[in-house]
């Protein structure tokens, strides 16, 4: 294989799949794999509605024909008529089809909890037999996607050979590569974080390793097996899940003892070695939701995580404490709670990213709802269809549309929830009535009556 001119298949074309694809394709033939059509087409278009690709690399690696099937005629190394297929590219199809001549899959899907925080993982064992129905003898298969230890060979594998009656580590192989995307981050790109490696068997590992250090400049660290490499993954984010869950308690403690936490913070913090965690909401799809498959698989162990699933409830917790505490500073400058209009904004899990997936900022929301108050929330950068569509909460992302509405009436408290850049431009007095709240729930504003 090591041989061989690798041709990719990566299966799933989201926050994680499309920077790997468009980096892959700098280098070598790629085809992208999804399900949903409309991605496709958007992506085929040189749009990337996740905004983390910038759209003339995009446009620039695009191809319009499969690159495992469309031929270059300028090379002859055969004969006068020979052709051999394209070099590099990348090319996004929802058919199954164009991805059967793959030698290498990758597979890049969401891994998610259900309503119970229990570990989901129908779109592993979808993509699984998406890939088994093309999987041919000398292919290898590896999964990105954020599990607990043992979820490739032990789960994954047999969707594998069941639908593609090869059998593992004889006909095929596989692998496992966290992914460490950042969604927002221009900075630390896929191809600028250390990437983890690991094979099914030595060879693989080391094959593998190789594909993905021919395009990671930051460079490749190879685990001796797949659940080690598994488990480096889920606690990654568990372990800031605990640190942030700790100054969150800090937070809540200091509150009562009318401390500036983010005023304590930053004298802890000139000891050299104090670890700069700040409070806030922890939501997204990997600190929120990793440490339930740790805490799952060692619950089927039988051991019970005291630590990790402490923390999480704590971190859950946070959205309903900020709600109460801006209910409170209101109250305290004499505002009539029932009734009363607050302006909230930002919706999605982090600053200046549209990702909207598992966002705590509707825990602040439902709670300021729980004591009546009507909440307007503005988001320059979430979709309001999929924020109703995933919360049933409507926001607005025109900011005139909330300038109109506060000409008519002003609001009595606005609560920043996101730290999105446009918000600093803002003149928040300009929505704000005369004597209403400002909280900060990020710590970033100058003149605020309360923050986190």
């Amino acid at each position: 294989m090591m041989n061989k001119r690798f041709k990719i298949g990566i299966i799933g074309l989201g926050y994680v799949g499309l920077p790997l694809s468009c980096l892959f394709a700098t280098k070598y033939p790629v085809v992208g794999f999804d399900i949903n059509e409309e991605r496709i087409s958007e992506l085929n278009n040189g749009k990337d509605s996740t905004l983390e690709v910038e759209e003339n690399l995009l446009q620039r690696v695009l191809l319009k024909e499969n690159p495992f099937h469309l031929r270059n005629s300028e090379k002859n190394f055969e004969s006068e008529t020979a052709t051999v297929a394209i070099e590099q590219g990348l090319y996004c199809s929802s058919n199954i089809d164009d991805i059967k001549d793959a030698n290498i899959y990758i597979v890049t899907v969401p891994t998610p909890v259900d309503r119970y925080n229990r570990p989901d993982l129908t779109p592993l064992y979808k993509a699984s037999a998406t890939v088994g129905k093309v999987l041919k003898k000398g292919d290898i298969v590896v999964y990105e996607s954020t599990v607990y230890p043992g979820v490739t060979e032990e789960e994954c594998v047999p969707v594998l050979e069941k639908a593609s009656g090869l059998k593992f580590n004889e006909d095929f192989f596989a692998g496992y590569s966290p992914e460490r995307i950042n969604p927002g981050d221009k900075e630390h790109t896929v191809e600028k974080i250390l990437k983890v490696t690991s094979g099914s068997t030595p060879e693989i590992g080391v094959l593998i390793d190789h594909l993905y250090k021919s395009v990671i400049t930051a460079g490749t660290h190879l685990a001796p097996t797949i659940k080690i490499a598994e488990a480096s993954k889920v606690i990654e984010n568990s372990q800031r899940d605990i640190n942030i869950a700790f100054v969150n308690e800090l937070a809540k403690i200091f509150n009562l003892l009318n401390i500036d936490t983010h005023a304590v913070l930053d004298a802890a913090g000139t000891k050299w070695n104090f670890l700069p965690f700040k409070p806030g909401l922890v939501g997204g799809h990997c600190i929120g939701v990793d440490p339930f498959y740790l805490a799952q698989k060692a619950q089927d162990m039988g051991y019970y995580s005291e630590l990790i699933l402490t923390a999480r409830r704590l971190n859950d917790s946070m959205g309903e404490f900020v709600a109460s505490q801006v209910v409170k500073t209101m109250i305290k400058k004499g505002i009539n709670i029932s009734k009363a209009k607050v302006l909230n904004l930002g919706i999605t899990f982090k600053e200046n990213c549209p990702d909207v997936r598992n966002t705590k900022a509707v825990d602040v929301i439902k709670g300021l709802e729980d004591y009546n108050i009507e909440v307007t929330t503005y988001d320059p950068w979430a979709n309001p269809e999929e924020v109703i569509h995933e919360y049933g909460v409507k926001s607005e992302s025109d900011i005139g549309q909330v300038r109109m509405a506060s000409t008519i009436e002003k609001y009595d408290a606005i609560v920043l929830t996101v730290a999105h850049n446009e918000f600093l431009e803002l003149d928040l007095y300009e929505f704000l009535k005369e004597g209403g709240v400002i909280y900060d729930v990020k710590g970033i504003l100058k003149e605020v009556d309360n923050r986190l």
